[in-house]
C-alpha cells in the first residue's frame, strides 16, 4: 500500500520505518526544513543545546537505533529547605536515600508508593501502553483484577495519593509536569511515569538525544522511505469516508493509508474536509520557557537539576490559572527551574558548560488560560527574573555567563495534558492514522515510539503481490 506519513517528528519517523520494514511503501511529509519535531537542537559559538526532551528513558523500546548510557543521578532534586535528593536507578538503593535525606515517615511513604507505582506499571504495560485504545473496553480488560484497578483508581488525581512528608508530596507531583499536566487534577496512574524512570534508568545519549532524530531517518532512508522536507499539509482527502490522500498547498498526493503526527486536535479541526472537535478528554497542557545559557567554567552541576519553590501549588495556580474563576494564567513568580547540563565535551567547549534551564509556562495565547508571551519585553523581563531566582536559590548564573538565548513558549508541550484516555490511534474514517504525544499512549519519547508501533501492528504488513 501507498502510505503517507503526515510529520516527521518522532512518532512520523517511528511509524515510516516500521511499516517500510513491512513492505508498505512511504512518504513523509514535514513542514520544517528539518525532521525531529520537538526532538530539536540549537547550535552557536561551538555550545549545543537539545531543545526538546533532554532524558531517555526505556532505551529498549528503540531497538539498536542509539546507544545511550545512564545517568546516575537521574535526578537531583533541591528542596526548599536546603535537602538535596539524589534519584537513580536502584531501587533499595534509593528507598536507602529517602530515609537518610528525609526521615524514615517519608521512606514508609515511599516504600508504599513504590508498591503501588509497580503495580500500575505492570497492569498498564500488559494491557494498555503496547495496545491499541478501543475506549472503555480498555479500561475493563483491567476490571477483572480487583488489583489493578485498585492500584490504578481512575478516579484519583496524584496529589490525592496523600503524600504528607512535603519535600517528597514535590518530588512525586514532578512526575505530573512530564505530562504537562497539574498533579492536583492528573491521575494518580502517572506514578508508572516515575516507576519507569527508576526502575529502568534515565539514560543520555553523547552528542545530544537530537542524534535519535538523525538516527530514525537514516534507517528510514535505508529502507526506502522517501522524506520531503518544506512539504506543509494543508488538508486530508477524505471524501467518502475513507482516506484517499492529502494535499500539500496545490499538490494532491495518493494514497491508501494516511498516518498524522501531527496533534489530535489540529488533525480533527483542520486537516479533514469536515472539521469536527475532539470530545474533551483533557485540559490543554502546560508549555516551557526555556533558556539557553552559555556559561564559563564548571559548576559540579549533575545532568539534570530541580530547584523547587517554597509554594509549587502558587506555581501550578500561576500556570494553569483558573479561568472559571475569572483568574488568568500568567507567568510563574517563583518558579521551579530545570537546569540540564550534560558533562559532554560534544556540545560545549572545552572549560565551559552548556545550560538548559526550563521553567513550567502558560503555552503561548491570548485565551484565559494562556499568557501572550510576544508582548513586547515579557519574555527578556521573565529571562531575568528566572536568573534571579536561581541566584537567589545559590546557583550563581551572571558572573559566569558568556551569552543567553531566550525560547519564549509556544504551543503546549504535549497538547493535551495527561488524562487515562487520550485520542485513540485509528482516526474517525478508514484508513486514517494517529501517532505521536497527543494520542494513546501519551507523551515522552518512549510513549511516542509506542505509538508507532501500535499503529503498524494495525496496518499491519503489505498484502503480497
Amino acid at each position: 500500500m501507498k502510505v503517507v506519513v503526515v510529520g516527521a517528528g518522532v512518532g512520523g519517523l517511528s511509524v515510516a520505518m516500521r511499516l517500510a520494514g513491512a513492505g508498505h511503501k512511504v512518504t513523509v511529509l514535514e513542514r520544517s526544513e528539518a525532521v525531529g519535531g520537538k526532538l530539536a537542537r540549537y547550535a552557536r559559538d561551538g555550545f549545543v543545546f537539545d531543545t526538546g526532551p533532554s532524558l531517555l528513558t526505556l532505551p529498549e523500546v528503540f531497538g539498536d537505533l542509539v546507544h545511550p548510557v545512564p545517568l546516575d543521578p537521574i535526578v537531583r532534586h533541591y528542596f526548599p529547605d536546603g535537602t538535596v535528593l539524589d534519584s537513580c536507578r536502584d531501587p533499595d538503593a534509593f528507598a536507602e536515600r529517602i530515609g537518610k535525606v528525609l526521615g524514615a515517615d517519608a521512606a514508609a511513604e515511599w516504600a508504599a508508593l513504590w508498591r503501588r507505582a509497580g503495580r500500575i506499571w505492570e497492569s498498564s504495560w500488559r494491557h494498555v501502553l503496547r495496545s491499541e485504545l478501543d475506549g472503555p473496553l480498555s479500561m475493563m480488560r483491567l476490571a477483572w483484577r480487583l488489583r489493578d484497578m485498585w492500584a490504578i483508581r481512575p478516579g484519583q488525581s496524584l496529589r490525592g495519593v496523600g503524600v504528607r512528608d512535603a519535600r517528597l508530596r514535590m518530588f512525586v507531583d514532578r512526575y505530573a509536569t512530564y505530562a504537562g499536566a497539574d498533579p492536583r487534577r492528573a491521575p494518580a496512574a502517572l506514578l508508572a511515569v516515575a516507576y519507569a524512570e527508576l526502575a529502568f534508568g534515565g539514560w543520555y545519549l553523547p552528542g545530544g538525544l537530537a542524534l535519535l532524530a538523525s538516527a530514525l531517518l537514516s534507517r528510514c532512508l535505508d529502507l526506502g522511505v522517501v522524506v520531503r522536507t518544506g512539504t506543509p499539509v494543508t488538508a486530508i482527502d477524505a471524501s467518502g469516508g475513507r482516506v484517499h490522500g492529502v494535499r500539500a498547498g496545490a499538490e494532491r498526493i495518493p494514497a491508501d493509508v494516511v498516518v498524522t503526527d501531527v496533534d489530535a486536535a489540529d488533525v480533527y479541526r483542520d486537516l479533514l474536509p469536515t472539521p469536527r472537535r475532539l470530545a474533551r478528554l483533557a485540559d490543554r497542557s502546560l508549555a516551557g520557557f526555556v533558556l539557553l545559557l552559555g556559561m564559563r567554567g564548571q559548576s559540579g552541576l549533575a545532568h539534570h537539576n530541580v530547584y523547587f519553590p517554597d509554594d509549587y501549588d502558587a506555581e501550578f495556580d500561576a500556570v494553569f490559572g483558573d479561568p472559571g474563576r475569572g483568574v488568568r494564567a500568567r507567568p510563574a513568580p517563583d518558579p521551579t527551574v530545570y537546569v540540564t547540563v550534560a558533562a559532554d565535551p560534544l556540545v560545549r567547549p572545552a572549560g565551559h558548560e552548556a545550560w538548559f534551564v526550563l521553567v513550567n509556562a502558560a503555552r503561548q495565547g491570548t485565551a484565559p488560560d494562556a499568557v501572550d508571551w510576544r508582548r513586547p519585553g515579557l519574555a527578556e523581563a521573565y529571562a531575568d527574573q528566572v536568573l534571579d531566582v536561581l541566584e537567589s536559590r545559590g546557583v550563581p548564573v551572571r558572573d559566569r555567563l558568556v551569552f543567553r538565548e531566550v525560547l519564549p513558549p509556544g504551543d503546549p508541550i504535549y497538547g493535551t495534558a495527561a488524562k487515562l484516555a487520550r485520542p485513540k490511534n485509528r482516526g474517525p474514517v478508514k484508513g486514517l492514522f494517529l501517532v505521536g504525544g497527543s494520542v494513546h499512549p501519551g507523551g515522552g519519547l518512549p510513549l511516542v515510539t509506542l505509538s508507532a508501533e501500535i499503529t503498524a501492528r494495525a496496518i499491519g504488513p503489505a498484502s503480497p503481490r
